[in-house]
């Protein structure tokens, strides 16, 4: 599949440490890619202007926060229209025990990714506001045992 983006081999590990360590200096990135600073950071800024590079996050420890919950919820729609679609995907961003969501195609519509601090505040969640959803008409969900793996959401070789 053809890239949309014009990188080289330098861009690619840009990105690459960035993704490993978003709070790395420019200095330090310029070092690890091996061109000097004032370049680094131009190509940091055209990557960031293009919107391959989307935003800079922290990444919480959701346990240590006393967030020990984590569930994917499979959501089925009655209609999926336009207009429906849109909707649901409306309502995800008010959910903030809503992390995360897609459209998927197959049997649901929705994949939702969800954090909470307990058990009974995720069933209250889907009991009391997701399954009473306008358009709502199936939800399977799926309690997550541990994490097995944590890398960053682009694969870069």
């Amino acid at each position: 599949m053809p890239l949309k983006a014009d990188l080289d081999a330098i861009d690619w590990k840009i990105l690459r440490e960035l993704q490993r360590e978003g709070r790395i200096t420019n200095v330090e990135l310029s070092s690890r890619v091996g061109i000097s600073a004032p370049p680094c950071l131009r190509r940091v800024k055209r990557l960031e202007q293009a919107g391959i590079i989307r935003s800079y996050r922290a990444l919480l420890n959701a346990p240590a926060l006393g967030l020990d919950v984590v569930a994917f919820c499979l959501v089925g729609l009655h209609h999926q229209s336009e207009v429906e679609l849109k909707s649901f995907a409306d309502l995800t961003r008010n959910w903030p025990i809503v992390r995360a969501a897609w459209m998927v195609s197959g049997e649901s519509d929705f994949l939702l990714h969800c954090i909470a601090s307990d058990l009974a505040t995720f069933q209250g969640f889907v009991i009391e506001e997701l399954t009473s959803a306008p358009n709502v008409e199936t939800v399977r969900t799926a309690l997550t045992i541990r994490q097995v793996k944590d890398e960053g959401p682009v694969a870069i070789e």
